[in-house]
């Protein structure tokens, strides 16, 4: 999957990783750039095409999905991310809403044009997912629910001609990780690095130096290697009558 002459379509693209994977997308050539926010963007690039996009609003997903013609790679960017310790359930269902349930509204409006193209879908789900932080809990819970949700969808979209790729990111210099005074990856060499491992096939993106950290043990591992098992099911198992 290259990147030039594609159609791209990010969500929460108005700030942060999802704003450098649009003006990564430009630099590598895309022919049209969906750009999916809550709030009005202006583009000064005649490629990008702004769509109001709350992947909470069903409504707002519709008319995403009319306005664009063709799609060759959804990136599910869009997220929530609040500190909290698991006491109020309206936070978590909160992270839901957006980090999971969002990222799967999305997915399966937009799905019919990424069958018609052999498209590829990337989910940007957060090294939370394999271990959370004890900080942001729900956004770790929902982060792992995405996870599960991306590695399912690769196993029963392989036979459709849509390859599914998750985003392991680590800390990365954004609004969300405002306050925590640890090292972070540029926003910048982040959209690199997805789009890199995905020009390369990567099912699971590592793409700053503290998720990169676990990559290699990750994809030779066991809980991989069951992954692939568990999706090899898929063609074997009968359909239900």
């Amino acid at each position: 999957m290259t990147i030039a002459d594609k159609a791209v379509l990010v969500t929460g693209a108005n700030r942060g990783i999802g704003r450098a994977l649009i003006e990564e997308a430009l630099r590598r050539g895309a022919a049209r750039i969906y750009a999916g926010t809550r709030q009005p963007l202006v583009a000064a690039d005649g490629r990008v095409t702004p769509l109001r996009l709350d992947v909470t609003d069903a409504a707002q997903v519709e008319r995403a999905v009319a306005a664009v013609e063709s799609l060759d790679i959804l990136i599910n960017n869009a997220g929530v991310a609040v500190s909290d310790d698991l006491g109020d359930r309206a936070v978590l269902e909160r992270h839901l809403a957006v980090n999971l349930l969002g990222t799967y509204a999305v997915t399966q409006a937009f799905l019919p044009k990424l069958i018609r193209s052999g498209g590829a879908v990337v989910n940007n789900v957060s090294m939370m997912a394999l271990a959370p932080l004890p900080l942001t809990p729900s956004y770790a819970v929902s982060k792992a629910a995405a996870f599960n949700l991306t590695q399912s969808l690769r196993a029963l979209l392989a036979g459709r001609g849509v390859t599914v790729h998750a985003v392991l990111t680590g800390p990365v210099d954004t609004d969300m990780t405002r306050g925590f005074e640890i090292p972070k990856a540029s926003p910048a060499s982040v959209a690199r690095a997805i789009f890199d491992g995905l020009e390369n096939g990567e099912e699971d993106i590592f793409p700053d130096p503290m998720s990169a950290s676990v990559a290699e043990s990750w994809r030779t591992g066991q809980v991989k290697a069951l992954e692939r098992q568990f999706a090899a099911m898929v063609d074997v198992t009968p359909a239900a009558s």
